[in-house]
C-alpha cells in the first residue's frame, strides 16, 4: 500500500503547503498552443556554438556543419510552389542560379536527425530553429504530440492555413508507433511542403524493433512514404551526453526528507507517485506541459515500478516536459532506473524508456540540491 504524506504529519517549514500535480487538470486553448510552438525553456538559449561534439564521433561535427548550411539556405524568399533550389545546394549552385532560370529543387527541403537518445538531437533541432533567419512567428517548434493536438484543436484545414506561411517547422520525436497519427501528420506535412515550408524532425523507434542505439532513418522514411524525398537523413553517433563525466545519480531519499524539502521549497509540488500515475491517465499528454506550469521542483514519494505500458508511455511524456522545463525532481522509493520492467526495456518502446530514465536521472541530480542543507 502506498502512503501519501499528510500536511498534519509534517512540521511546516514554509508558510504554505506544497502544490500538487494531482490537483491540476489544465485546459490549453488553441491560441496558447500556437504561441508556444517555440523551443522549450531548456533549449531557449542553445545554439550550434554551444553544442559540444564528441571528438570521437565525427558525425556530430558533420551534423552541425550541414545544419548551419540548412539554416542559411532558409534566408531567402518563401519557397511556396517549388521552383527554388534545394536547401543543400551551396557553392557553385549559387553562381549557376544567377545565370540560369529557376528550376525544381536540386535537394531536399527537410532534414531528419537520426540517432540514439542523449546525442543532442533536440539541442541541434532547437539550434536550427534559432539559426533560421526569420521572425519567431514565421517558424514553429513542437513535439509530435503537440502537433497532433493542434490539429485536433484547430481542425486540419485551419492548421494548414496557420502553418503554411512559416519558413520552418521543427518536429521533435516524430511518432512512428501510431499509424493513424503518422498518416495524419504525414498528410499535413505534405500540404506544408507544397506551401514551401521547410521541415526538420527527429523520431523514435518503431515498436518491435529491438536494439539500443538502433538507427531509425529507414523506418522514418518508409512511414512518411511520399514525403521521404523531401528529407535528408543525418546520422548522429554517440553516447548519452547527459551522463558524460558526471557523478553517479543520487540514490532516492527518505520520504521524510522529500516531504520536508517540498515544504521548504516555494513553488514545489508534492505527490504520491502511484496516485500521480493514476492522475496522468485523466489528463491528455498534450497538456502535461501546462500541468507543470510555475513549478520550481517536483517531489515524489513512494516511487515504484510502473504497472503497465500505457502508464509507462504517459510517464515518458511527463519526463520529457519536466526535462524541457528544467524542473528538478526529488524522490523517495525506488531509483529511476528501476521504473520499467525488463520486458519493457527489451520491447519496442525501449528507446523511449531509456530516454525517460536518462532525463529523470539528470533531473534527480538537479534535485539533490534541495536537500543539501538537510
Amino acid at each position: 500500500m502506498s502512503s501519501s504524506p499528510a500536511a498534519s504529519e509534517v512540521s511546516p517549514i514554509a508558510d504554505a503547503a506544497p502544490l500538487s500535480l494531482c490537483a491540476r487538470s489544465p485546459h490549453v486553448p488553441a491560441d496558447r498552443m500556437v504561441a508556444e510552438m517555440v523551443p522549450p525553456p531548456r533549449f531557449d538559449s542553445v545554439r550550434f556554438a554551444t553544442y559540444i561534439p564528441d571528438p570521437n564521433q565525427p558525425s556530430q561535427t558533420e551534423a552541425v556543419r550541414v545544419l548551419e548550411g540548412f539554416a542559411a539556405g532558409l534566408g531567402g524568399a518563401h519557397a511556396a510552389g517549388g521552383g527554388r533550389r534545394g536547401l543543400f545546394g551551396f557553392g557553385k549552385a549559387k553562381a549557376k542560379a544567377k545565370a540560369k532560370a529557376p528550376r525544381t529543387p536540386a535537394g531536399p527541403r527537410g532534414v531528419y536527425l537520426d540517432g540514439g537518445y542523449g546525442v543532442g538531437k533536440t539541442h541541434l533541432l532547437a539550434s536550427l530553429w534559432h539559426a533560421t533567419p526569420a521572425e519567431p512567428a514565421l517558424k514553429a517548434f513542437g513535439t509530435f504530440v503537440e502537433l497532433t493536438n493542434l490539429v485536433g484543436a484547430l481542425g486540419f484545414q485551419q492548421t494548414v492555413q496557420t502553418l503554411s506561411g512559416h519558413r520552418l517547422l521543427c518536429i521533435d520525436e516524430f511518432e512512428l508507433d501510431d499509424p493513424g497519427d503518422t498518416v495524419l501528420v504525414s498528410t499535413l506535412l505534405g500540404r506544408l511542403v507544397d506551401a514551401g515550408v521547410a521541415l526538420a524532425a527527429t523520431s523514435n523507434t518503431l515498436p518491435g524493433k529491438l536494439g539500443e542505439g538502433r538507427f531509425a532513418a529507414a523506418d522514418f522514411l518508409r512511414e512518411i512514404q511520399g514525403l521521404s524525398a523531401h528529407f535528408r537523413a543525418l546520422r548522429i553517433d554517440g553516447e548519452d551526453y547527459r551522463h558524460r563525466g558526471l557523478p553517479e545519480a543520487p540514490a532516492p531519499f527518505s520520504e521524510e526528507l522529500v516531504t520536508k524539502a517540498a515544504y521548504a521549497t516555494a513553488g514545489a509540488s508534492l505527490d504520491d507517485f502511484p496516485h500521480l500515475l493514476d492522475h496522468l491517465a485523466k489528463v491528455h499528454p498534450s497538456r502535461y506541459g501546462a500541468l507543470t506550469d510555475g513549478l520550481t521542483a517536483v517531489c515524489l514519494t513512494d516511487v515504484r515500478p510502473v504497472p503497465d505500458q500505457s502508464t509507462a508511455l504517459r510517464l515518458v511524456v511527463l519526463a520529457d516536459r519536466l526535462y524541457d522545463r528544467e524542473v528538478p525532481v526529488l524522490a523517495s522509493g525506488l531509483p529511476f532506473d528501476r521504473l520499467f520492467s525488463e520486458e519493457m526495456l527489451n520491447g519496442g518502446y525501449r528507446k523511449k524508456y531509456f530516454r525517460a530514465i536518462s532525463r529523470l536521472t539528470a533531473l534527480a541530480r538537479d534535485g539533490k540540491g534541495l536537500v543539501a542543507a538537510e
